[in-house]
Order: structure tokens, then C-alpha cells, then sequence
């Protein structure tokens, strides 16, 4: 209730500080992508172009090269010209069409540099798509425009696929991950559980260095008992090796197998990271214990960057909302707005439904989203049916539905 309150007092605060709309747009627009590429990140660079295409009053629309990187070396992509045939396939491009980059403008040095390059360009607007970092230097050159009394609007489109972005209900990107990362430990968790003759464990690491929707995502393609993944370890609850033990015994003596799903960023009792106890990782670490402890073969999977931008386990909600958060963009450009992120608002009620919304900049940046304790068991080894419940309706078409024998293996004499 407090963070619905919260939510709640941003946007009447926003309401009530809306700037004037313009009578009309004036001035070239500039797009940028930030940080680690998505599956769906240029369709929300797609619902940007299609809808500043209509407005006459943007006389160029220019795209940076591989991120804020492309404004010191001065390379744009002139964006104007993209026919609808480009921008219906951009929506289903991965990876991040721009080039994209984790480039730092918050040196005191670069100011006057970076107003020159707008100036120069005559770019009034700037739409920039990342995560909480590109968030944080758009928030930055917001300022710095200010400062220097440059007319600016800024306008973030939020893009994690770790879903860590506040006030938003989920970020574009998560949900292509979370149907990558589920149907990839459907098919992972039935290969261990034919080959259990000789392997006994299977531990999947998947990304998350402060939080742990995408390991949970491997929840939701479990369906019985048998079904990967059997243990899921997050950074927001503390890893415990002696519990961690415990666990793994009680379930592989009921299967005589078990699935394991981990982040990245699991930290044990201390504080202190998993991944810093072994140098090939956290997933090889614990391989390695649980053979040490108690004798159990295991192999270690990990997605890697695969998690961010394999296109052939796409959302097709995900292109969707990516596509509508951008032309929500523009949209809020011709109204006035600035120093916003546009945000998904879920709708309350049974069916699943979202409207976009638009928060501060500064509200976007404040913290990190973790998971909230209700969508974690616990004992800190598995998720709630409230998580189930959130993010599946995010994966689109249903997750594959396979057999099972229902026969009683018998001896035969």
C-alpha cells in the first residue's frame, strides 16, 4: 500500500508541474540507445520513428551511434527517411540497431562540448532508450541544458531486461528474457532428467547482479514435481551453504535428480558474492561444493548474453508495450513533457492489461526494483504463486505443454 501511495503522489506532483504544451513541435529530434541491447529494444526505437514521422514540425530525426558515445565523435544516422516496410521489421530486430554503449557524460570537462553538439544540430528534443544509468545521463544533460539555458526536452523510454526499474509495473525487455529463460530451462531440465544415470545435477546462472527477476523466470514453465527448475537462489535473500546442502539432499532423495536455477549476484551470509569464491562463477563454485559434500556429478549452464536478444523466444506483448512505451514518447514531446520516463501502469483486474504512465526522471533513478518479499518464499529457495501471477501474462502465447508418462515403470521377469 505504501508503494502504491508513493506511485500515487508522483504522478499528481507530475500533473501538477506539466509544462505548456507546445502549439507545435520545432527542431530536430535525437534517439540514442543505451546499455546491454534487448530483444525488443528498437521496436520501442520503431514506435518513436512512426510516430515522429507524422509530425511535421520535427524537421530531422537523427539516431546516435552506439549510444551518448556518438555525441563526442560527433556520428548520427539521419533517421527521417526509414520507410514503414524498415520500421515493421525494426520491431522485430534484436539487439540494439543504433549501437549502443555504456558511455559516461557526467564529466564537468564535457559540458560545454556536449551543449555545443545540440546547439550545432538544432536538436530541441532528445529520446533516450536504456536502462537506469542511460536514465541517470539523461537526467544529467537535462541539467547541463538548463545550466547553460539551451531549450531541451528530454523524454527516457526505460529498457532492462532485468526488470530493476521503479514506478514501473515491469520494464521492456524482461518479458523476451523471462520466456527465453523459461523455456530454456523447460528443455535443459528434461535433458538432465533423461541422462540422471549419470548426472545428478544441473545448476543454470542466469544474469541478475542485484536482483532476481530473471532467475525467477525459470519458475514458469514448472508444471509437476519432476519439472525444472526444483531450487531457484536470488541476491535478495542471503545464500546459505549449510542450508543450500540441506536443500539439495532432501530433493535428490525424492528424484534422484535436481535442477538448480541461480543469478549471478547471489551473496552469502556476509555480504560477500558467491561468484568472488571461484573464478569460473558462482554456478561452478557450487558444481564443485556439491561434489565435494556429497559425491553429486553436476554441469553448470550459463545463457550468457544469450538472455538479452534471442529474437526466436520474443514476447510478442513485449514488441508490443516496446513499440507503445516509444510512440508514448513522442507523444508526450508534443504535449509539453519533459524530464520524464514513460512507465507500463497495470491495469487492476482479473484480464491483464497496461496503459502507459510517466514518472521523474529523478524518481526513475532513486533506487533499484528489487523483487518484494512476497513474491519469494520463505525459505529463500523458490518463488510464490504472486510471482507466477505477475509475470506470466507477460510471456504472450502459452508456454509449451509436454508429456509425461503416466505408466509405473515394472521389472519385468
Amino acid at each position: 500500500m505504501e508503494k502504491e501511495q508513493e506511485v500515487n503522489e508522483n504522478k499528481q506532483e507530475l500533473n501538477e508541474n506539466k509544462k505548456e504544451a507546445h502549439e507545435k513541435l520545432q527542431g530536430n529530434l535525437l534517439i540514442g540507445q543505451g546499455g546491454g541491447p534487448t530483444s525488443v529494444i528498437n521496436a520501442s526505437l520503431a514506435g518513436i520513428l512512426s510516430k515522429a514521422k507524422q509530425n511535421e514540425g520535427i524537421h530531422n530525426i537523427f539516431g546516435l551511434q552506439n549510444g551518448l558515445e556518438g555525441i563526442f565523435v560527433k556520428e548520427l544516422f539521419t533517421l527521417s527517411k526509414e520507410d514503414d516496410e524498415f520500421i515493421e521489421k525494426l520491431k522485430y530486430t534484436p539487439g540494439a540497431i543504433l549501437g549502443s554503449s555504456s558511455y559516461k557524460v557526467d564529466d564537468p570537462d564535457k559540458e560545454a562540448e556536449l551543449i555545443k553538439f545540440f546547439k550545432d544540430n538544432n536538436i530541441k528534443y532528445f529520446i533516450y532508450i536504456g536502462g537506469q544509468d542511460s536514465m541517470k545521463s539523461l537526467d544529467h544533460i537535462s541539467k547541463v541544458a538548463k545550466k547553460s539555458e539551451y531549450d531541451l526536452k528530454v523524454i527516457g523510454v526505460p529498457k532492462a531486461i532485468d526488470n530493476d526499474i521503479p514506478i514501473t509495473d515491469h520494464c521492456p525487455g524482461y518479458a523476451s528474457a523471462a520466456r527465453f529463460i523459461a523455456e530454456s530451462t523447460i528443455g535443459a531440465g528434461r535433458d538432465l532428467e533423461a541422462t540422471k544415470s549419470y548426472d545428478d545435477v544441473a545448476i543454470m546462472e542466469v544474469m541478475g547482479r542485484n536482483s532476481g527477476w530473471l532467475a525467477a523466470a525459470s519458475s514458469l514453465g514448472r508444471k509437476t514435481v519432476d519439472d525444472a527448475p526444483h531450487l531457484i537462489y536470488l541476491p535478495e535473500k542471503e545464500f546459505n551453504e549449510e542450508k543450500f546442502l540441506q536443500d539439495v539432499k532432501e530433493i535428490y532423495e525424492e528424484l534422484q535428480f535436481i535442477f538448480i536455477v541461480i543469478s549471478e549476484g547471489i551473496k552469502d551470509t556476509e555480504g560477500k558474492l558467491i561468484a568472488d569464491k571461484d573464478p569460473e562463477g558462482p554456478a561452478k563454485y557450487l558444481t564443485k561444493l556439491l561434489y565435494q559434500e556429497m559425491g553429486l556429478k553436476g554441469r553448470v549452464h550459463k545463457l550468457g548474453a544469450m538472455q538479452r536478444s534471442f529474437a526466436f523466444s520474443t514476447s510478442q506483448i513485449d514488441v508490443d508495450e516496446a513499440f507503445m512505451v516509444g510512440q508514448q514518447a513522442v507523444t508526450d514531446l508534443e504535449n509539453g513533457w519533459s524530464d520524464i520516463m514513460i512507465t507500463l501502469d497495470r491495469a487492476s483486474g482479473k484480464d491483464y492489461y497496461v496503459v502507459t504512465g510517466r514518472t521523474h526522471l529523478a524518481e526513475a533513478i532513486k533506487e533499484t526494483k528489487n523483487m518484494p518479499k512476497y513474491l519469494i518464499n520463505p525459505e529463500g529457495n523458490f518463488v510464490t504463486y504472486a510471482y507466477y501471477q505477475y509475470a506470466y501474462p507477460l510471456l504472450g502465447k502459452e508456454l509449451p505443454n509436454l508429456a509425461r508418462l503416466s505408466g509405473i515403470p515394472v521389472i519385468l521377469t
